[in-house]
């Protein structure tokens, strides 16, 4: 195996151990680390839970003593850190193990770090190659990268249609057009998310309680997007407020004496500065982005909502459940309302993720190219 071919199965490796603290770690990104010599692991860790050790710290902690990495190649999927926050640095955790090379997937931007951990490695007479799996390590961290270069969270539409593309009958009946495997596969993104959105038609029609079952790693705010409906006070999303907080969303057209019964009853209030549905996407995104922290937020409909979002254009994440159904008819409802492009040319571009068979459904997931 080349020098090359070693490097980047060694960071697969670090990328696949990443993963496991999807979930656990946000808002910090997924990072792992593995610490190699003379081709023979002799490490490997991961970030497992936020506030605990980053990855680099797992791996060394592993060893009978950090000094038994001396000479070794440490591949970690994101650029150490160099500040002291929840824990200490890991640039001069490698450093103090006396390391001879960093491989490093992608540099780190948030502000703290940005360049600064790799000046420290390569001011210690560390050897420092990047670029090593780059596009995996992008992919893998797209929700942070965004959060931290945008102030947005990753934005995520779901929806479940019949194979002629309608998400309901023209008299409104959805349930069930996917099948109980698919519904699970949700019900595990939703607890992997910070945010579930849903508009107040859907939250007045379907009555949801937006939580996972079983609960995942992580516990959601639902959200309603309430710029033209408020939320039902005998809800299940009230309901269920010891299951999962509430976050209703109201444009600046809607008074306090409105919305006072809902913050009595235990639900958060954001009222936008905006009537204008897109212009509010803009500023609750920048809000769940920036004093919230929210790294991925789950938008589940309904169409007239997701139009919206297509609108803003703020969608970076598809997945729709294709359930091997017929609805028909004129007027049965498609998954993305509002007014559409009127040009093909316009529309913009997806590339398929993953299409998987799910049972008798099929499961699509897009990436908005290009959106990091």
């Amino acid at each position: 195996m080349s020098p090359a071919d070693s490097d980047s199965a060694w960071m697969r490796r670090a990328l696949e151990l990443a993963q496991r603290g999807r979930g656990q770690v946000e808002p910090n990104p997924m990072v792992g680390c593995v610490l190699v010599r003379d081709g023979q692991l002799l490490a490997e860790g991961y970030h497992r839970r936020y506030g605990g050790p980053h990855a680099e710290v797992d791996a060394l902690g592993s060893l009978v003593s950090p000094a038994d990495a001396r000479g070794a190649t440490a591949y970690v999927t994101l650029e150490p850190c160099c500040h002291t926050g929840k824990t200490p640095p890991c640039s001069r955790a490698l450093i103090a193990a006396a390391v001879a090379r960093v491989v490093v997937a992608i540099r780190d931007p948030f502000p703290q770090v940005a360049g600064g951990g790799l000046a420290e490695l390569q001011a210690a007479g560390i050897h420092i190659d990047i670029g090593v799996g780059a596009a995996e390590a992008t992919r893998l961290l797209a929700g942070y990268l965004k959060r931290v270069r945008t102030g947005r969270p990753w934005v995520i539409a779901k929806w479940a249609m019949t194979l002629d593309g309608r998400i309901a009958t023209a008299a409104g009946d959805s349930q069930w057009i996917s099948g109980p495997v698919s519904r699970g596969e949700v019900h595990r993104l939703r607890g992997l998310v910070d945010g579930i959105l849903v508009g107040g038609g859907t939250a007045a029609a379907d009555d949801p309680t937006l939580t996972a079952r079983p609960p995942g790693p992580r516990t959601a705010t639902r959200i309603v997007l309430a710029d033209r409906r408020l939320p039902r006070l005998e809800g299940r999303l009230f309901q269920t407020l010891e299951q999962a907080p509430l976050l209703v969303v109201v444009p600046a057209t809607v008074s306090s004496d409105q919305t006072e019964p809902l913050r009595r009853a235990g639900a958060e209030v954001f009222t936008c500065q905006t009537a204008d549905r897109v212009e509010m996407i803009g500023e609750l995104l920048d809000h769940l982005g920036g004093p919230r922290r929210m790294t991925h937020l789950l938008v589940e409909g309904g169409a007239g909502v997701l139009g919206s979002f297509f609108a803003a254009d703020q969608v970076d994440e598809i997945h729709a459940y294709l359930g091997p159904k017929i609805v028909g008819g004129k007027t049965a409802p498609g998954p993305v309302g509002g007014s559409g492009w009127s040009r093909l040319a316009d529309s913009p571009e997806w590339e398929l993720d993953r299409v998987c068979r799910l049972d008798d459904d099929v499961q699509i997931i897009a990436r908005r190219r290009c959106n990091i």
